[in-house]
C-alpha cells in the first residue's frame, strides 16, 4: 500500500492493523473513534497540529518494510 496525505486513516488500518503503533507513536492515539475511521491523514495531522509529510513518510516506511 502506498498511503498519500488524503489517504483515509480507516483504510491504513484496515490494509494493516499492525501499522496502529506508527500511527500511535506519531500522537494519532483515537484510532477507534468515529472520525478517525473516516479522516484523512492530512486532516488529522492538521487537528493534531502534526507534520503531516512526515506521517506520510513513516506510515509509507512501515508499508515497505512489510513485503
Amino acid at each position: 500500500m502506498v498511503v498519500t496525505k488524503d489517504t483515509i486513516i480507516g483504510d491504513v488500518v484496515e490494509a494493516d492493523p499492525g501499522v496502529a503503533p506508527v500511527l500511535m507513536n506519531a500522537g494519532l492515539h483515537c484510532l477507534g473513534c468515529a472520525m478517525a475511521s473516516g479522516e484523512t491523514i492530512e486532516e488529522a495531522c492538521y487537528v493534531h497540529g502534526m507534520d503531516c509529510e512526515t506521517l506520510v513518510n513513516e506510515i509509507n516506511a512501515y508499508f515497505s518494510n512489510q513485503q
